[in-house]
């Protein structure tokens, strides 16, 4: 969790009108490496980054003990939860890029409507998905992790209690 996915969901409930940003932290995704920190302190910092916005809300259902890793079985579970909702999926350019390879990605779309934020090399058939204009923002996960393994200041790339978290759990060492 980093200021530029709060950035992005900030940016999506105004542009696109929406309520509430639903987080929910993948679990074991098949298409990358799982996550570095574990699943209890995921949740830790990503309920610390929402804390002060009644418009977040967290749900951990993919970290539960033998969740489905699927998109498309988290959206049926949602809509059978939430059947007067009606839900979008926040993509950055690149997932969106591969969402064909998705597993079952016909039901994803039709279950949820795809919203794409932009980024820099991956062009969006606006046919396909809501775009939701966004400038670059020079934070990746990869960097904060690696700064945070050196040691280093994470001040302007996460949350205050998040860095104060990754910190006092000496993660990304």
């Amino acid at each position: 969790m980093h200021n530029a996915h709060l950035a992005i969901a900030k940016t999506a409930l105004q542009s696109l009108g929406l309520d509430r940003i639903l987080w929910i932290p993948t679990g074991k995704p098949g298409y990358r490496t799982p996550p570095v920190a574990s699943a209890f302190d995921r949740i830790a910092m990503l309920a610390l980054a929402l804390k002060d916005d009644q418009a977040y809300e967290l749900d951990s259902r993919e970290l539960a003990p033998g969740a489905s890793p699927f998109t498309v079985d988290t959206l049926h579970a949602l809509r059978a939860e939430r059947p007067g909702d009606e839900f979008y999926l926040l993509l950055g350019a690149d997932q969106f890029a591969a969402l064909r390879g998705w597993h079952r990605p016909a039901d994803v779309t039709r279950l949820a409507r795809v919203a794409v934020v932009t980024r820099p090399g991956y062009p969006i058939d606006s046919g396909d998905a809501l775009v939701v204009p966004m400038a670059p923002l020079a934070v990746s996960a990869s960097d904060i992790r690696a700064r945070a393994g050196r040691g280093q200041s994470l001040d302007g790339l996460v949350p205050p209690a998040v860095a104060r978290y990754i910190a006092e759990n000496g993660l990304y060492r």
